[in-house]
């Protein structure tokens, strides 16, 4: 299929547009010029009309008998019986390549007399035509031509916001993501370059995140080949016991397995970035909540963790990727069981509002730095075990959900930190 140019369809509709207003615009003159002009032969025919039966009424002389018929090139009087008229009535006819207007006038409605003039309107119709239609006509062309450089005009001034877009983004890559200046933009483009400048501020933390996840990857994967390698030399320089190629040989199995820990976490990543593509489905929010809140409970038991659940609502009927959901809670509840010492609670609570869902889990441990960006790759707090890939992968899920997560101390005087995820408006949100 051919491709389309707007710039030659705006102008194009443009031209159309305005040539079907001035040819209406031209016989709506024309017709109104007519009408007036007809307008006025009949008033002047009715005054006649009116002067000639005041006459012949004032006259005692007169008699239909006597009566003389009027003939001349432009006006015929006569006077006709019409059995069917009851009143004055105009007539317009054609005959004989002439065009007339007819009155007929009561002058005696007992033996249905009337009085008839004719008159001839070849010269009104000539005036019209000649004059102001041919006119109308020649004037239009210029006129045509003016709007056809206007539209060609116009269509240039519309698309130039368009062309400084495609411009600006023609020349981005990932070294140059620059923001759109709203400033020579008109209005009604700022929200087009509010949602480029958002798309662009997300493409470049993920260039960003990406480029320190595979850097943070080969840096966290080679120091332990590393140590291995050492290890292994170190013991195979001369013999020795047993137990030291025992040591060396857990050593090696030790690395491995934390090997195999951060390549599960980076194909984790993967499977995210795939169920960004994941269909949405229908659910209650609420009690999805608490079928995972019980899961977790399983979870914080090994620790006498008490984890509870709140909501403002009983029900929350939502459409949403379920599996990009789960991987934030998941992360957030996980986090808080590992950085919450025993004995203490994790609280996780639904907010339905307005236009947003917020869903906070709040902990009691030692809280974090907020100086660090967490949701960076390889970003380790304390010294629990992990690769610190579980909030950059919150993150990107957020991202996918276009919802916003973030990660800050408790502000009530007690230690811990609150995790809050907000979705904004997920589609067919209903609470009962």
């Amino acid at each position: 299929m051919e491709a389309k140019s707007i710039y030659k369809q705006f102008y194009t509709k443009l031209i159309i547009a305005t040539s079907l207003f001035i040819i209406a615009l031209s016989f709506i003159f024309y017709e109104y010029s007519r009408s007036t002009t007809y307008e006025n032969i009949q008033k002047n025919m009715l005054k006649d009309a009116k002067k000639i039966y005041k006459i012949s009424h004032e006259n005692k002389e007169f008699n239909f008998k006597n009566f003389k018929t009027i003939q001349d090139d432009d006006l015929s009087i006569d006077l006709v019986n019409n059995p069917k008229l009851k009143n004055y009535k105009f007539f317009t006819y054609r005959k004989d390549n002439n065009h007339y207007i007819k009155l007929l006038y009561p002058y005696n409605m007992e033996k249905r007399k009337f009085i008839q003039l004719v008159r001839n309107i070849n010269f009104e119709r000539e005036i019209l035509y000649s004059i102001i239609f041919k006119n109308l006509f020649i004037l239009a062309i210029p006129g045509f031509l003016l709007m056809l450089i206007y539209s060609l005009v116009v269509s240039k001034s519309l698309l130039k916001p368009i062309i400084q877009i495609n411009k600006k983004l023609s020349n981005m890559d990932e070294n140059s993501l620059t923001q759109i200046d709203k400033k020579d933009l008109p209005i009604e483009f700022h929200s087009l370059s509010d949602s480029i400048n958002s798309l662009t501020n997300r493409i470049e933390t993920y260039v960003k995140f990406k480029k320190e996840l595979f850097i943070g990857a080969a840096h966290e994967l080679k120091t332990p080949l590393a140590v291995m390698k050492l290890k292994n030399e170190v013991t195979l320089r001369k013999k020795r016991d047993p137990e030291a190629y025992e040591e060396t040989l857990k050593l090696t199995v030790k690395q491995i397995d934390d090997m195999n820990i951060m390549i599960s976490s980076i194909l984790d990543i993967g499977r995210a970035e795939g169920a960004q593509f994941e269909q949405t489905q229908d659910l209650d929010l609420v009690e999805f909540m608490k079928k995972k809140t019980n899961d977790y409970r399983m979870l914080s038991a090994q620790k006498n963790i008490i984890v509870t659940f709140f909501s403002n609502v009983n029900h929350l009927k939502v459409s949403m990727q379920v599996t990009l959901f789960n991987q934030i809670l998941q992360n957030f509840v996980q986090n808080a069981i590992k950085f919450t010492p025993e004995d203490k609670s994790i609280a996780i609570r639904l907010k339905k509002g307005k236009e947003k869902i917020i869903i906070t889990i709040t902990d009691e441990g030692k809280g974090i730095d907020e100086n660090i960006d967490l949701f960076a790759p390889f970003k380790r707090v304390g010294n629990q075990s992990g690769v610190g890939l579980g909030l950059f992968l919150a993150k990107n899920a957020a991202d996918a959900l276009r919802a916003k997560i973030t990660l800050k101390n408790r502000k009530d005087e007690k230690s811990g930190c609150v995790a809050k995820l907000v979705l904004n408006n997920p589609s067919k949100l209903k609470n009962l």
